[in-house]
């Protein structure tokens, strides 16, 4: 079973593929979940994690579904937007799993993609796996639209070219900017308010926020539809659940999209290693 790991800025999501049997074994006592996710999580991304406390986080996680790491993981898979624990992960696996196959995809890792970027080493890794999880799944032209930290849009060509794309502040990015900016206003919850026009602070925020971004992934939508043609659009990311059913254009929304495309990264690189 592969362990995928997608390290962003502010969350890190965590998933296993594979059947397991009821013992936490490999075999096939389990169905697969979503394109073979049998479990998923996700936590706060925190950079100041040890080694030796991302193996107990994630001990304890397949604990909590009855999994023994020790016996059912057969490969590591990582993308990481942030340094510092991409540097604690690989200290992590060259301590507790050693014998463990891993990718962590950056330069140097065969993807399957050509990438068509000034400068491809600048990409992010979970850019990368977007895309290709994307095209395995819904082939191309596509569009990927990430809703995290920042708001990124990822374009594949018909012949499964990584062409580039746009990348814009995020959610939480521009709710932080907001309220540390004006003093009157507070916190909220994402939540779709009442109306698009607030009558109130908070639903006036929350209508803001949330047709705002669905205008934004439909108006840049449009825009690279009107230079490439016809695509498919598909949102992921942690708030994809929230704006895509806002939008005009997302035909498709993959929250584990990341994941899908590490794994098949992980299978290029180690192929037979991990199930």
């Amino acid at each position: 079973m592969l362990l995928a790991i997608d390290v962003g800025n502010t969350e890190t999501v965590i998933g296993l593929f594979g059947e397991v049997t009821d013992d936490g074994g490999q075999g096939f006592g389990r169905a697969h979940g979503e394109h073979g996710l049998a479990y998923h999580w996700r936590l706060s991304t925190v950079p100041e994690r040890t080694p030796d406390e991302h193996a107990m986080n994630i001990t304890q996680l397949l604990a909590l579904e009855g999994v023994d790491l020790r016996t059912a993981v057969t490969g590591i898979a990582v993308s990481s937007s942030v340094p510092t624990v991409t540097t604690q992960l690989r200290r992590m696996a060259g301590r507790w799993f050693s014998s463990l196959p891993m990718t962590v995809l950056g330069p140097g890792v065969k993807s399957g993609m050509a990438i068509l970027y000034d400068n491809p080493r600048e990409v992010g890794a979970d850019r990368i796996a977007n895309s290709v999880g994307a095209y395995d799944l819904y082939g191309g032209p596509a569009i990927v639209v990430d809703l995290g930290t920042a708001t990124t849009f990822d374009v594949i060509s018909a012949n499964g070219e990584y062409m580039g794309g746009a990348i814009a502040p995020g959610v939480a990015i521009s709710l932080e900017a907001l309220y540390s900016q004006a003093a009157a206003l507070r916190s909220v919850e994402l939540v779709e308010p009442r109306s698009v026009i607030g009558r109130s602070t908070v639903e006036s925020i929350q209508s803001g926020v949330l047709y705002g971004f669905a205008a934004q992934v439909d108006g840049l939508t449009e825009r690279i539809i009107a230079e490439i043609g016809p695509a498919t659009v598909i949102a992921t990311g942690g708030l994809a659940s929230l704006v895509a059913p806002h939008t005009k254009h997302v035909q498709h929304v993959a929250p584990w999209l990341t994941l899908h495309g590490l794994r098949i990264v992980h299978e290029r690189n180690h192929s037979g290693d991990a199930s």
